[in-house]
């Protein structure tokens, strides 16, 4: 699949990017992309949710009632369950909501997620470019030219470039990430992908190894 190579004002630059089709041109899994995604916001999961039991509540444990000819149901200590204040049955502990995923699995799921971008046109490949200063008009100014205003994109760079991720951060719907750290969750949010001309290099690089 080609695609044209466009500058920052969105013109052709007359250059065109051969996307691969081992990665761009997969038929996509889609349980491998739930699985992925499942993995990654489970990962995102403090887990530090805790409730006392009847153990660690405070309170007397004399029993405060006799045994049987009250009527009632027999009640040992003040911190049983079913009374006001007493300890929680079977609340929630600390734990880690993360699960192992093989690396063959989350590589097809990312393949699987470029493919569905690269299938609908969904797809920008820009020249490389960056800006001496953080400048928050200059990408509004290029979500306009490319048409993704409102919309959910995600800049993919070769590398850190810390006056462009600067620049974005105060744009709504706009996040910008290394080639090499790019989920299958966060290409499967964005409406858009704007791929830089080097970081198709980089992808091309990290599905290899």
């Amino acid at each position: 699949m080609e695609l044209a190579i466009l500058n920052t004002s969105g013109k052709e630059t007359g250059r065109k990017v051969d996307l691969n089709d081992s990665i761009f041109g997969i038929e996509p899994n889609d349980h491998a992309i739930y699985l992925d995604t499942k993995q990654f916001l489970a990962n995102q999961r403090q887990g530090t949710h805790k409730s006392k039991e009847r153990g660690e509540v405070a309170g007397s444990t004399r029993k405060i009632k006799k045994q049987k000819g009250t009527g009632t149901a027999r009640a040992g200590n003040i911190r049983n369950p079913l009374f006001r204040g007493g300890g929680r049955v079977f609340g929630p502990k600390p734990r880690f909501y993360g699960f192992k995923l093989n690396k063959k699995v989350k590589q097809l799921a990312r393949k699987s997620a470029l493919s569905y971008k690269a299938s609908t046109n969904n797809i920008i490949v820009l020249e490389d470019f960056s800006f001496e200063t953080p400048k928050t008009k200059e990408i509004i100014k290029m979500g306009n030219i490319l048409n993704i205003t409102n919309k959910k994109s995600v800049f993919v760079l070769p590398e850190q470039n810390n006056n462009i991720y600067l620049s974005s951060r105060n744009v709504q719907g706009v996040e910008v990430i290394m080639a090499s750290e790019l989920s299958t969750y966060k290409i499967m949010k964005a409406s858009t992908l704007i791929l830089m001309e080097s970081a198709l290099d980089v992808l091309q690089a990290t599905f290899e190894n």
